[in-house]
């Protein structure tokens, strides 16, 4: 028996199974009673907040939220940036690391374009700061101790907290209260009782597996040659288990979690592939605890796993296959090994790859450029849908922008006003959805389409026809759904793909936050209308099919002719030798 297929149940199995209690305890420490807040544990955030001046929880309406969100945000991003850009001046830098710069890039014509100082800065700023973690260069190369953690890390603590607050303001609204909570308080809360605690617990077992942790600069190794090497070290494992939990993706070093000392072993392949998607999972739980209807929130849930199962399976089923280019050779007995570390094998890979593009994560364990054509249509297809549990609150926040579409055409259908939670769904409403759910495709089509037809994308890709197509548009998906894997292949370090990229980051991410919380805002001010025979139920079998048949549906008209010109046709030439 081949016991690697093993791998996928308990990928999945587990953070189902610690979801349910972690749901609980999210419901139970981020949005307490307001005669409970402040008091006992919740002392603790209270606190935090209060060190920036004294002050009780506010009672923020929907446009304070966003106004808030989007002012912390602007805060973060002008300090990282002088981070980066200060990076050879400040402490922690034992190997001496410069500034961080781009490459630049030779046109068509052959050209040379010189590369721009801000520019890959500027990419970077906007990559951590979207919770994206897109990554134009190679930590463990470019990166000082100090900008890895005062410039990483700490964002990669700080950006999921904010879409976790984000999602606790919009349930509160479509739960009817009159007010959307404290921004601030909301986010300390996410890192005090969720983040912290969690990366501590997970950080210290990936010491334990041999991930390092350390301040001392790189090691320099003789060889059996007599050749000297130098190893990269580092803070490894605190950037590891919070750019995991936190949906953040990327890595202290260039390939990832490829990379021995960021996972060293079948043990913290598992840890690490169980803590990118299990708040995600447990966020819908909790959602289900707020809103008094865990139903509801069964539904969601579902048809989450459905997209993540069907998506792994395929993944899995593709590169079990021989790589049709080794044909009648040795080793095409086996799956596809291409771009795979031996330790870890094909199922890992492919499960991996399904699970951090379903949840905005982007990490990765393998090269996904280096999948067959449709292994490779699957993280492409669930970064495109961009609702499989996703981001920390971003997953549940693009799914109800669905839910709301959904609740709406089957409204048209009987004839009556669309209601949902007991709000009536109208026209203002539905408008914001469909503005947040058409930005994505937009961002995506439009920046794939100018970059193919153009000397930007033609002088960056290395393999020509569908595949190099496949690669930027899988950039561009990347960017714009905040996942931050790549094709890779793609000389993307200048500064047309860093400023392109990084608007696209800012696009697709604050758009997807302020939106939902205006429709929140919007519907907490409406009286709550009691069910009737006519009501749509959004708890049972029928609302699930027909929301995932909303979300396929849109998915495919937006997205399925720059598929078939990118992976489908690579598939094509590959089985087929077209070339």
């Amino acid at each position: 028996m081949d016991w690697s297929l093993l791998h996928p149940f308990w990928a999945i199995g587990l953070p189902v199974a610690a979801s349910l209690p972690l749901g609980w305890w999210m419901g139970r420490v981020l949005d307490p009673p307001p005669d409970r807040a402040g008091r006992g544990i919740d002392v603790l955030p209270m606190a935090l907040i209060r060190l920036f001046g004294s002050r009780g929880p506010a009672e923020m309406n929907w446009k304070q939220y966003a106004l808030a969100l989007l002012t912390f945000n602007a805060a973060l991003f002008v300090l990282s940036f002088g981070v980066l850009w200060a990076q050879g001046l400040l402490p922690l830098n034992p190997d001496g690391k410069g500034p961080l710069t781009s490459l630049g890039y030779k046109d068509a014509a052959g050209v040379d374009h010189p590369g721009a100082d801000t520019a890959v800065i500027f990419n970077t700023v906007c990559s951590f700061v979207t919770n994206t973690n897109l990554q134009h260069y190679s930590g463990e190369q470019h990166l000082s101790y100090f900008s890895q953690l005062g410039g990483v890390v700490w964002l990669q603590f700080v950006t999921p907290a904010c879409g976790l607050a984000v999602m606790l303001a919009v349930i509160r609204g479509l739960r009817g209260d009159e007010h959307l909570g404290d921004f601030y308080l909301d986010t300390a809360r996410g890192l005090v009782f969720v983040l912290i605690p969690l990366a501590l617990i997970v950080a210290t077992l990936l010491v334990f597996n041999g991930v390092p942790m350390t301040f001392h600069g790189a090691a320099r190794a003789v060889t059996l040659e007599g050749g000297t090497q130098t190893i990269a070290v580092g803070p490894v494992a605190a950037e590891v288990a919070i750019k995991q939990l936190g949906t953040n993706g990327g890595g202290f070093f260039g390939p990832n979690s490829a990379h021995p000392f960021e996972n060293p072993t079948p043990w913290s392949n598992l840890l690490e592939v169980v803590s990118i998607i299990v708040i995600p999972m447990a966020s819908i739980v909790m959602f289900g605890l707020m809103i008094r209807d865990r139903g509801h929130a069964a539904v969601i849930y579902g048809v989450m796993m459905a997209l993540l199962l069907a998506g792994a399976g395929l993944a899995i089923w593709a590169e079990l296959r021989p790589n049709p280019a080794t044909a009648g050779l040795a080793v095409s007995r086996g799956g596809n090994m291409e771009g795979k570390e031996v330790r870890l094998g094909p199922v890992a890979s492919a499960t991996w790859a399904a699970i951090t593009t379903a949840t905005s994560n982007g990490s990765v364990n393998g090269m996904h450029d280096s999948f067959q054509p449709l292994g490779g249509v699957v993280p492409m297809a669930l970064m495109m849908l961009n609702v499989d549990f996703s981001g920390i609150g971003a997953g549940f926040l693009n799914m109800l922008m669905y839910v709301i579409t959904a609740v709406f055409l089957a409204g048209l259908m009987v004839g009556r006003t669309p209601e949902y939670l007991g709000k009536k769904i109208e026209a203002k409403e539905v408008k914001l959805a469909m503005l947040a759910i058409l930005i994505h495709p937009l961002l995506i089509c439009c920046g794939a389409a100018l970059f193919a037809a153009s000397d930007w994308g033609r002088a960056a890709v290395a393999n020509p026809g569908p595949h190099g197509f496949s690669e930027i548009l899988y950039e561009f998906t990347s960017a714009a759904a905040n996942n931050g894997s790549g094709f890779e292949g793609l000389a993307d370090n200048n500064p047309p793909w860093n400023i392109a990229t990084g608007i696209v980051l800012l696009l697709g991410r604050f758009p997807a936050l302020v939106l939902p919380i205006a429709i929140a805002g919007f519907l907490a001010q409406k009286k709550h209308v009691p069910p009737s025979s006519g009501t749509l139920r959004t708890n049972d079998l029928t609302f699930g099919v027909m929301l995932i048949g909303t979300v396929l549906l849109v998915g495919a008209l937006s997205f399925l002719p720059a598929v078939v010109l990118g992976p489908i046709a690579d598939h094509l030439s590959a089985t087929t030798g077209a070339p």
